[in-house]
């Protein structure tokens, strides 16, 4: 929960990065999280921040305090030497995006990073079904997070596999864009049963990296982020595309009422005459192939 500055000032208690630091408000003697660029570098263990400090970006805690002892834990865990890769990795985006980046990424990335790590070292493995999807989607992303993997590599004697640059692709990802992990793992899911679902309807088959397949991937993949996002896409031939495209409409009916069960949100019908001129066109396509 994000709270306004009413404390004057907070005991720091532990710097978890330069961008993170746990402390303690001098008034209410509450737990905090603070979130800010460089808030932690100047702080040695046990310092004072003032509670207008303009390096404050973020101030929250967890109402609940069992959830917060956890949460607490996990954040004493952490090994500073992945709090410090987290920070360089973090730069190289902040190089990339200069926009603000999601403040979940100061926490959410370092945990990441440490399961990692000890999934790799103790030999389990790491199966993305995504993977191929992911670098299409996001190029740019994911070659910042092939970037990351060489710098955790390096650091900690490991070699990550490429399923797992994949899923480091979604924490750079949600950090740049503030769509949760959890959002694009389960649109990833919605992609792949839509996908199979276009084929099924129509008896096709995609050529797993073809053009098509790429094509048709990444407009599912953006119109769901639209979807998510509640952007509304501008379409002016929506009755055009109904009456001129009748069987790739009806198929992006189908399609839209799995999205809505899944997401839960209604799907614009600009949206679904927009899948329709997408399908007709890669219909067309693979009619001239054939």
């Amino acid at each position: 929960m994000s709270l306004s500055r009413e404390i004057e000032q907070f005991q720091v208690q532990r710097v978890i990065g330069n961008n993170v630091v746990m402390v303690q408000g001098s008034k209410n003697g509450k737990e905090y999280v603070i979130i800010g660029k460089g808030i932690g570098f100047a702080v040695k263990g046990s310092g004072v921040i003032e509670g207008n400090d303009p390096r404050i970006e973020k101030l929250f805690r967890l109402e609940d305090r069992e959830s917060w002892s956890q949460y607490q834990i996990l954040l004493e865990d952490i090994d500073p030497k992945v709090m410090r890769i987290t920070d360089e990795i973090i730069a190289d985006i902040q190089s990339q995006f200069p926009d603000k980046l999601n403040d979940k990424i100061y926490l959410a990335l370092p945990s990441h990073i440490q399961f990692t790590i000890y999934r790799l070292r103790n030999g389990m493995d790491i199966i993305n079904p995504f993977l191929q999807e992911t670098k299409m989607s996001f190029p740019k992303e994911f070659d910042i997070a092939y970037k990351a993997s060489e710098k955790i590599n390096a650091e900690f004697q490991v070699q990550i596999p490429e399923d797992e640059v994949g899923f480091l692709t979604y924490h750079v990802y949600s950090a740049v864009n503030n769509v949760s992990v959890g959002q694009l793992v389960k649109a990833s899911n919605i992609v792949s049963e839509l996908l199979d679902m276009i084929q099924q309807e129509r008896n096709i088959t995609f050529e797993h990296g073809s053009m098509n397949h790429i094509r048709l991937m990444i407009h599912l993949r953006f119109s769901l982020e639209r979807i998510l996002k509640g952007s509304l896409i501008d379409n002016p031939f929506v009755k055009h595309i109904k009456k001129e495209y009748k069987e790739e409409y009806k198929l992006s009916q189908k399609l839209g009422k799995v999205m809505q069960k899944s997401l839960g949100v209604d799907i614009p019908e600009e949206e679904l005459c927009f899948l329709a001129m997408h399908l007709h066109r890669l219909f067309q396509t693979l009619v001239k192939q054939n």
